[in-house]
């Protein structure tokens, strides 16, 4: 019988996995790392040296814990004598574990089918993980927005949900019934959603030079279009991983595609880009960079096959470029645009600017 430990023996956790769990007696020590237990592979702690005593629970192994494990490829160990389970290396350097993210993460996984093999599961987790970290923010910043009628539980009846492409992304093959305008429900829809998480875009400016940077590299949509230039000026971006914030991301991914490290984020209106088919949603900032003459260059992670071209245009001439039609890529027009809209009252903010012309417009959300 494996002794639960750390995050495993979270009241959480133990629900799912082991709801028959009896306390056993504390282990002394301590628990180093553990930020991203239960959501990346490598995410375990590990048992280090100390005087804490830490809570252990008893149990079988339940279905449910046995798919848990093996999906997460943890197994049990031996320490002081004591066969425990939930500890791994390397440690995680995560700051902060998240029992909500990792127990509706549990939930996601057992939901899966038992014929997909574990294996195959663990190479998808980051993207799994995060794409129920985006479910989260979703329930979360929705709660106090307008309804455009009655809420989304009185018109929508789910009676499957499917997954037949699961990658990388994935594909959701949704059938479902909706509560009509006119009083009525319609007959059953199926409906097929691209899923690939939250990504978060950041436009670098220097606001002193008056110059943002842009980047670009292939994208395979315009290629599958057959698009003649299927590269395109572009923002920083990319996935919001689990277990960060959008604020982080946009500064993770602003290093990794461009060397440069951002001190200040506005927020733009954040946004589906395309909700008949795509569930991503994106969260638009412009960044406050320092952008000298030889901060453009050639970027991008090796790991992620990435071949990035960052450039230096002047805000005037990304103005241009927006009004021109020379822009194609979505998020960047619409925060080219946004920014010529705000770009002093983000001086103002900045300390760089004492008085701004009255606009018309509602005030930006503060930088961060």
């Amino acid at each position: 019988m494996p002794l639960l430990i750390g995050p495993l023996a979270h009241p959480l956790m133990r629900a799912r996995l082991a709801p028959q769990a009896v306390m056993s007696q504390p282990m002394q020590g301590s628990l180093i790392g553990g930020g991203l237990a239960g959501i990346a592979p490598d995410g375990w702690p590990r048992l280090g040296a100390g005087r804490e005593n830490l809570p252990l629970w008893q149990t079988d192994w339940t279905p449910a814990l046995r798919r848990y494990a093996a999906i997460f490829g943890v197994a049990p160990q031996i320490h002081q004598g004591r066969e425990v389970l939930g500890l791994g290396e390397p440690a995680s350097n995560a700051p902060e574990w998240r029992p909500e993210l990792a127990a509706a993460l549990a939930d996601w996984l057992l939901g899966l089918p038992h014929t997909r093999p574990a294996d195959a599961i663990r190479k998808r987790l980051p993207m799994i993980a995060s794409w129920v970290a985006s479910r989260q923010r979703a329930a979360a910043e929705t709660l106090d927005l307008p309804h455009i009628g009655p809420n989304a539980a009185e018109r929508i009846r789910i009676d499957s949900i499917e997954e037949p492409y699961a990658e990388y992304f994935s594909v959701e093959a949704i059938r479902l019934s909706q509560h009509r305008n006119d009083g009525s429900w319609s007959d059953p829809l199926a409906r097929a959603v691209f899923v690939s998480g939250d990504a978060t875009v950041v436009l670098p400016w220097d606001p002193v030079r008056d110059r943002v940077m842009l980047i670009d590299q292939l994208r395979a949509g315009p290629l599958a279009r057959g698009d003649a230039q299927p590269w395109l000026y572009e923002t920083v971006a990319g996935r919001v991983d689990a277990g960060e914030t959008p604020e982080q991301a946009a500064r993770r991914e602003a290093v990794e595609e461009t060397g440069i490290t951002v001190s200040h984020l506005f927020p733009a209106p954040h946004n589906y880009p395309s909700p008949g088919a795509i569930a991503e949603y994106l969260y638009l900032y412009v960044g406050i960079a320092d952008l000298p003459d030889d901060s453009a260059g050639l970027g991008g992670l090796e790991t992620e096959d990435e071949d990035i071209r960052s450039h230096l245009v002047s805000r005037a001439e990304l103005t241009r470029m927006a009004l021109a039609g020379e822009i194609r890529n979505g998020p960047l027009l619409n925060l080219a645009l946004w920014l010529e809209l705000r770009h002093r009252e983000i001086r103002c903010n900045l300390g760089l600017e004492s008085k701004i012309a009255p606009s018309g417009l509602p005030p930006s959300g503060g930088g961060v």
